[in-house]
Order: structure tokens, then C-alpha cells, then sequence
């Protein structure tokens, strides 16, 4: 076997995973997938396998990865492999941690379960963790670290705008709100949200006054694009001057970023844990970071 540990990627994510194998000086190899007409998925990997796997996928529509991770980690526990870190930037199922109605699956606490039961170490960044605090509670393996990206959306703010106020569309918000707001040297208020669906929100702004101010919305996902949307409208009839929008994951469904562009949101910043054109922001050094702190390479 392979005497150093080796960085394994889908195709999906072999940029991402070629830059972070480049900052840590590791060897990367992809795995070959080829989907039949019926959906399901044939996998190849590396003939030579290390004892110690670390395999890059953000798990952002989920539901084919999870099941080609079952294929990937049994394979390579057949093979002779005894550690596997996973690097999942986005981490899926994270939002149903309750039931809200009877009968209703809490997706998070077996999804978790089932994940801890594949790897033996977890690195994803701003998961969408509500009543549960830390990641482990979620997925119990050790380590499970939960980075965030807030630190690094300040800095490329700090780049971009000279006086910028960060603007939280919500209380979930608040979290990721300071810590760009302090790397960007920035003012920061929080808005309040009233969800009436999964497309239909209403923004109660602070009692602030946003005259011709350059906006920055913080946030770590948009996937319809609704709250980003509702917040950017609210902001521009309190008089803001402009409105720009920073987030971790840009899951973008649909026509979610021509609706923030309909309402006037100038510029859209995100990191690369999920592919998408609005990616400026690099996660790889702050990996390969975590990798070396944890002693996972």
C-alpha cells in the first residue's frame, strides 16, 4: 500500500480537491464515474490505496453522492484502508434536526449516524446546524470540525468596499455576521425574517438608517434566493445606496441568482465549496489548515 495518505475526488470536485492536495504537497487521484441510463452509478478507483484516505465531495444535492460514498468507503475498507477523512465543504441534511409534525423524520440525527458509520473523521465548513451545537452531536466521529468561511468572506469584503455596512438577513445569521463583520473592520445590524414557506419570506429591517450606504449581505447559504432577495428590496426602499451579497454556499436552485439580480443585488461573492460561477473565495487554505492542526496528513 501507499505509505503517505492520499487525496480522492469526484469529478465534481476535482478542482477544488487539486488545489488543496497543491497546499498540502499530497498526491491526488480521481475517481472514474460513469452514471447508466437507469441512474445508477459505476465507480473505479486507484488500483494502490494508502491506510489513510482523505476524499474531497461537498455533498450538496445529495441523495446519488450518498449512496456512491457507501460504494467508495466499502471499497476502499476492502482494499486494506484504515483511516478515511472526509471533506465534505457542504454538508447535507443538517436543516431537520426536529420533528415539527407527528411522523415526521428528524434527516439530520440518521443521516449523521449513518455518515459516522463510513468515515472515521469529518471536515465541512458553515454547516447549517440549528438546536444542535456542535457537529459531532450530529455525526459522532472524532475529529468532526465545523470551520467557517465567515473570517474569509470579511477579508474579500474588506477588498471590495470601502465603507461597507454587513447586514444579516436573520437571527440564523448572526453567527457568521460578527466574525465577517470583525475580519472586514465593519458596522453590522441584523434583520429579522418571518418564513411563511420554502418561497415566501418577510424582512423586518433594524431601526437604522441605511441612506446610501453600501450593503453587504452575509449569509451561508442561498438556495432559492428568497431571503437575499426580500432583504436586498427592503434594503433599497430604506434608501441604501447598493446591496452585494456574501455567502459560504451557493446553492442557487433554479433562477435564484437572476432573482437577486432582478432586485439589484450588484455583486455576488461566495467560496468554492460548491462550484458556481460566483465563487471568488478559495477554501483550500483553510483545510488544509484544519487537515494539519488535526494531524489528518
Amino acid at each position: 500500500m501507499l505509505s503517505t495518505p492520499l487525496l480522492l475526488s469526484f469529478p465534481d470536485g476535482q478542482a477544488q480537491a487539486e488545489a488543496l492536495a497543491g497546499t498540502l504537497g499530497l498526491e491526488h487521484a480521481g475517481i472514474e464515474r460513469h452514471v447508466f441510463p437507469d441512474g445508477e452509478s459505476r465507480l473505479r478507483l486507484p488500483v494502490e490505496l494508502p491506510r489513510r484516505l482523505i476524499l474531497y465531495r461537498s455533498l450538496h444535492y445529495p441523495n446519488d453522492k450518498l449512496v456512491e460514498l457507501q460504494l467508495i468507503t466499502a471499497a476502499a475498507r476492502a482494499a486494506g484502508v484504515e483511516h478515511i477523512t472526509l471533506i465534505a465543504p457542504y454538508l447535507c441534511y443538517m436543516r431537520q434536526d426536529a420533528a415539527f409534525q407527528p411522523g415526521e423524520i428528524v434527516s439530520q440525527t440518521h443521516i449523521g449516524r449513518w455518515l459516522a458509520g463510513q468515515i472515521d473523521a469529518l471536515i465541512t465548513v458553515d454547516p447549517h446546524l440549528h438546536r444542535v451545537h456542535r457537529l459531532a452531536e450530529a455525526v459522532p466521529v472524532e475529529p468532526a470540525l465545523s470551520l467557517s468561511a465567515a473570517g474569509l468572506l470579511g477579508e474579500h469584503i474588506a477588498g471590495q468596499c470601502e465603507r461597507p455596512l454587513l447586514v444579516g438577513p436573520d437571527e440564523e445569521s448572526a453567527q457568521w455576521l460578527d466574525q465577517a463583520a470583525g475580519a472586514a473592520g465593519a458596522e453590522a445590524c441584523l434583520a429579522h425574517k418571518q418564513r411563511r414557506g420554502d418561497r415566501e419570506v418577510r424582512i423586518i429591517l433594524p431601526a437604522q438608517d441605511f441612506s446610501n450606504r453600501d450593503v453587504v449581505l452575509i449569509d451561508d447559504i442561498a438556495s432559492t434566493g428568497h431571503t437575499l432577495a426580500e432583504t436586498a428590496a427592503a434594503l433599497y426602499a430604506r434608501g441604501a445606496g447598493s446591496v452585494d451579497a456574501a455567502l459560504t454556499h451557493a446553492l442557487f436552485a433554479g433562477d435564484a441568482l437572476e432573482r437577486l439580480q432582478a432586485v439589484g443585488i450588484r455583486r455576488v461573492w461566495s467560496t468554492d465549496s460548491i462550484p458556481h460561477a460566483s465563487n471568488v473565495i478559495p477554501l483550500a487554505p483553510l483545510l488544509a489548515d484544519a487537515l494539519q492542526q488535526n494531524g489528518l496528513v
